[in-house]
């Protein structure tokens, strides 16, 4: 069993990001824990008949086996969104940002090609270190088990989803992605990358 992680109390009084915006998010956060739990549950109790009904159709083992990558893509990719949000934003610095520049050019060029990425995205966009290539890239996803990117680690996600601006925005995703850079807290993304890139 996997518990919702406690996130930094600097989420609840972001930048155009409101309270109630964060509070309804985590609720989402906390479903998927809870359904990932479920599902592994239910994994736990198969029966003999499960396994040998198994089908690439249909079937129960297959059902729960799709719909727990869903459930424990919900569970990472928000930790990482709600992890790194709480910041002042502003640039990367050290190791981070020299990897940066030397994958897009400059940092500019970086945001520019993430916030592109995330217009074109129907649920996330990560930046994500290709360990093979060893650079970083930003990578789309139309829900939260799509398009798996192997070799690869997600540095930075962002939640491309109405739920995650819709009340503070509308149709205005833009605005929600520039805002998101002004609450980004780059150490952690650092720290993260400092592990990976060692």
């Amino acid at each position: 069993m996997i518990q919702a992680k406690q996130f930094s109390e600097t989420i609840f009084s972001m930048k155009g990001i409101s309270k109630k915006t964060v509070e309804d998010h985590l609720k989402l956060y906390a479903g998927y824990v809870a359904k990932y739990n479920e599902i592994t549950d239910r994994l736990k109790a198969l029966t003999d008949d499960d396994y040998t009904k198994a089908n690439q159709v249909f079937s129960t083992i297959r059902s729960l086996k799709t719909e727990l990558s869903f459930a424990w893509g919900g569970v990472v990719n928000h930790e990482i969104y709600f992890t790194h949000l709480g910041g002042n934003g502003g640039t990367a610095s050290s190791k981070l940002l020299h990897q940066i520049e030397k994958d897009f050019g400059s940092f500019e060029t970086y945001k520019k090609d993430m916030k592109a990425s995330a217009i074109s995205a129907r649920g996330w966009v990560w930046t994500i270190w290709n360990s093979r290539e060893k650079k970083l890239m930003n990578h789309i996803g139309d829900s939260q088990n799509t398009y798996s990117f192997w070799e690869a680690t997600p540095l930075v996600a962002l939640d491309t989803y109405e739920h995650a601006y819709f009340a503070d925005y509308g149709v205005n995703r833009g605005q929600y992605i520039d805002v998101f850079f002004e609450n980004m807290n780059w150490e952690v993304v650092e720290e993260s990358f400092q592990h990976l890139s060692m």
